[in-house]
């Protein structure tokens, strides 16, 4: 799919979101996956906003759509919309090669319940990506005034509450997901990383040496004194 869009009504039904299955294939209707009533997502719904704010600011985000892309609002306080992510991979990704899976901006259809997480897992099974989500982050980008800022998203937020209360202007807040920069240790080898615990293993018995001579050293001279003061008269 060249416009990145997953939806329910295509074939890749494993990255649609809905309210309940958040990425997973869809169980039976009232039913988790383990096979329990799934009521979790409904009472995760956060509490940024009431059911009325919520209601009037879906309305609002809806009368501002210019590309047919709103939000829907349920009965208990969920709703449904889009986002629009940027894929921003800086090196090619365990995946088949595909001129789709790097620079192009992928839409979303997700719930409010669906987390920054699992965001970022159903983009990577889109593009078949087979790296672990923790090498990814999901990142808002906000743009005031003359400055663009960007701001690494906690795994457990929710981007469609942060498009509903920014609107749908993508020039205002947009979303792009990134590798992860690469620490101090992921530079090294794996042969390098064991090699530094060798090393530290045997610094740490060289101290643990050292201070076990000082103890010894302070006792014997202790027991020395002690028996100068009991030495009999």
């Amino acid at each position: 799919m060249s416009s990145g869009y997953s939806s329910l009504e295509e074939d890749a039904e494993d990255f649609f979101f809905t309210a309940r299955t958040s990425f997973f294939r869809r169980a039976p209707p009232g039913k988790s996956r383990s096979g329990q009533p799934d009521v979790e997502k409904e009472k995760e719904t956060h509490n940024y906003l009431s059911k009325e704010e919520i209601k009037e600011k879906v309305h609002k985000y809806n009368s501002a759509v210019t590309d047919k892309l709103k939000m829907t609002l349920n009965s208990n306080g969920i709703y449904t919309g889009f986002i629009k992510v940027q894929m921003e991979l800086c090196k090619p990704a365990q995946a088949p090669p595909s001129p789709s899976s790097s620079g192009c901006m992928n839409t979303l259809h997700i719930s409010s319940t669906n987390t920054v997480g699992e965001v970022i897992e159903a983009l990577l099974r889109k593009f078949l990506v087979t790296e672990s989500p923790t090498k990814f982050a999901l990142y808002k980008r906000c743009h005031r005034e003359d400055q663009v800022y960007a701001c690494k998203l906690s795994d457990r937020e929710h981007p469609l509450y942060l498009r509903l209360v920014a609107g749908p202007r993508t020039d205002t807040l947009s979303f792009v997901l990134r590798e992860h920069e690469i620490g101090e240790w992921e530079a090294f080898s794996l042969p390098e990383l064991h090699n530094f615990l060798r090393i530290l293993d045997k610094e740490e018995d060289e101290q643990l040496q050292s201070l076990k001579r000082r103890y010894t050293a302070y006792r014997q001279k202790l027991e020395e004194a002690l028996g100068e003061v009991w030495k009999p008269g």
